[in-house]
């Protein structure tokens, strides 16, 4: 198992533990208030996730081994999905985050219980993580 699958299982097993879907929506609402504070700096409009109703921000930065990504919303349920995302994809090779999945969104039911226009943004979300991973794997094998 992955590093990404064991943090993937490890948010499945968080939400298990509520049976209703409000409580479920709670607690992605406290992941919002965790998330920790993107620098202001990087609060850039080429930074801004295109295809969320909310502004959303994610930046992402690379050690030559791992990519750290940072995130800020204007809205505290868009901050928890970005905290989920963060906590899985967050701290991982470029390749490691292109071989993985977004399987355990749809296990903990958020896929089904978002908006539209949330899902959307989820979607856009989990696109440009996976655009950064792609980039920094290209500029790694160009050897920049």
């Amino acid at each position: 198992m992955s590093k990404i699958e064991e943090t993937t299982s490890a948010i499945i097993n968080e939400f298990d533990i509520f049976d209703d879907w409000m409580d479920k929506y709670n607690y992605l609402i406290e992941l919002g208030k965790s998330l920790p504070l993107i620098d202001e700096k990087y609060k850039t409009e080429s930074n801004l996730i295109q295809g969320c109703q909310s502004r959303v921000w994610l930046h992402a930065s690379y050690d030559g081994t791992l990519i750290h990504f940072t995130a800020d919303s204007d809205a505290v349920i868009t901050k928890g999905i970005a905290n989920l995302l963060i906590r899985a994809f967050s701290e991982h090779t470029p390749q490691e985050i292109l071989d993985s999945s977004t399987e355990f969104l749809n296990e903990i039911g958020l896929t089904q219980h978002l908006s539209p226009t949330r899902s959307n943004g989820m979607l856009s979300m989990i696109k440009q993580i996976k655009m950064y991973a792609l980039a920094f794997k290209t500029k790694q094998a160009m050897g920049s």
